[in-house]
């Protein structure tokens, strides 16, 4: 089995708000993989006094430890129950009604057995590779339907967040992990998965260097952080962002690659 990892912060001047880990058995066959892209809110604008960095942390802990020792739950049980283990570290001193209370995108991968598990919620994308080198990419594309003149006002924005008609992430409530993509794969019928924040995927979906395809392909032969050494350089080219538009100049990017 081969497992690389790799993750950068948009900015110096910021910490990371993506989190990622891949855990293993310490006796038997499996493990799972889970990546999260902690969502950004204006300064001092969220109603809780940790910040999205302690919220991934708790979050990304509780899945990584259930999905390894709750093999009787699915993985939107175990993200339900993660959801309110971390709402439950920060209630009496946080406002978690707040529409902006730290939330995170989530992919959520559990291998065991003769079958993959995965779980997808919000715009972090998850690759599964086939024997014979097709890709699959599982994509939970609500975000991507909303008007982008919507997506340009915050308030329009808080609107649709976590509402029907609008987007998911993972926030307080735990019954958005039934809003998220879920599926089963035979284990026989993938030779890898690779996990990304949307920092990473601008390399396809924004800056359009190659297809999904591609960016397996570059990962396996040339590691994670080469994927996003190639984000920043295409940032870097475009950096006033007049080539492509974008909200975030530069964004936290992480790459999980797990070879089975």
């Amino acid at each position: 089995m081969r497992i690389e990892l790799a993750t950068a912060p948009g900015a110096a001047v910021r910490p990371n708000e993506d989190w990622t880990a891949v855990s293993l058995p310490a006796a038997g066959e499996g493990g799972a993989l889970v990546v999260l892209d902690g969502v950004t809110p204006p300064v001092g604008d969220d109603g809780c006094v940790h910040g999205v960095p302690w919220f991934t942390a708790r979050l990304g802990g509780a899945l990584a430890e259930l999905s390894g020792s709750r093999r009787d739950l699915t993985l939107a049980e175990i993200l339900a129950a993660s959801i309110a283990r971390t709402a439950d570290a920060h209630r009496t001193t946080c406002d978690l009604s707040h529409v902006r209370t730290p939330q995170a995108t989530v992919v959520l991968a559990r291998w065991g057995g003769d079958v993959v598990e995965h779980l997808v919620l919000s715009d972090s994308t998850l690759l599964l590779e086939s024997p014979d080198g097709g890709v699959r990419a599982v994509l939970d594309d609500r975000l991507d339907r909303l008007p982008a003149e919507t997506l340009r006002s915050l308030a329009a924005t808080d609107t649709l967040r976590n509402a029907e008609g609008g987007f998911f992430t993972a926030a307080a409530d735990p019954s958005v992990a039934g809003k998220a993509v879920t599926g089963r794969t035979p284990v026989a019928e993938v030779r890898s998965l690779l996990a990304l924040t949307d920092g990473a995927t601008r390399w396809v979906e924004l800056f359009r260097e190659g297809d999904w395809s591609d960016c397996l392909a570059l990962v396996r032969k040339n590691g994670p952080q080469e994927l996003i050494d190639r984000v920043r350089a295409a940032e870097s080219a475009d950096r006033d962002g007049a080539a492509f538009r974008r909200w975030k100049s530069s964004d936290d990017a992480t790459v999980t690659y797990v070879e089975l």
